[in-house]
Formats: C-alpha cells, structure tokens, sequence
C-alpha cells in the first residue's frame, strides 16, 4: 500500500548546523541509524553518486539519509573531519560508527546493510 510519504524525497539536505543537529536529534531519540553523503558542487564524483544514494534511502527507509555540502556547512564537515569527497559516514546515535571515503557504491552499501541489520536484530 503506497502512501504520500513513501513519494516524497528520501534524502534530506542540511543547510545548517541547526538543521543537522535537528535531525541528528530527532533520528537518535526514534534510535534510527543515520547515513550521510558529504559532498561538494563541484566534486564530480560527489554529484555522480546523489541518484545512488537516492536509491539507498529507497531500500533502506529505516534509517535516516542526510546530504551535506561541505562548503556550506563547514562545521559538520569539519566535525567528522571530512578531508575528500565523497565521504559516507554511518552514525548512531550521532556517533560515527562506519565511514568510507570516495565513490565506491559496492562498499557503501555493505557496509550500510551491516550496520541496519544490526540494528534491526539487537531490537528483535
């Protein structure tokens, strides 16, 4: 049974730190996992991967997927110690907990289906 919600855009964009704290806040206090796409305009490789990470929170619509523009939102990317994009960071509880750096979709989605099913057993 599809509903409005599962039409409208899976991936949020963070355009401030109050946003990102937000939504860091509201994932953690519903205990759903985090993914963040760190990505900048004007990285190539970084856009080429937006409609795979669209794709992801499709599949994965427990967890919480968040885009931030490393150059609009300096403090976030800075916090995690962002250095090259893409990077992809999995967070819980708004801890990192995974994190990969640059396009590699094969490995971005391992490591989030680990970390979600872990999630989803230690609940079971």
């Amino acid at each position: 049974m599809e509903t409005t919600e599962e039409n409208k855009p899976r991936v949020v964009v963070i355009d401030s730190l109050e946003s990102w704290e937000s939504y860091v806040t509201q994932a953690s206090n519903q205990n759903s996992p985090i993914v963040v796409h760190f990505t900048a305009s004007w990285c190539m490789p970084s856009v080429a991967m937006n409609p795979f990470f669209e794709e992801l929170a499709l599949i994965y619509p427990d967890a919480l997927f968040l885009t931030v523009d490393v150059d609009e939102v300096k403090e976030v990317a800075k916090r995690f110690d962002v250095k090259a994009m893409p990077t992809f960071v999995v967070l819980k509880d708004g801890a990192p907990l995974e994190k990969v750096v640059g396009a590699n979709p094969e490995e971005i989605k391992k490591r989030i289906d680990t970390f979600v099913h872990s999630i989803r057993d230690s609940l079971a």
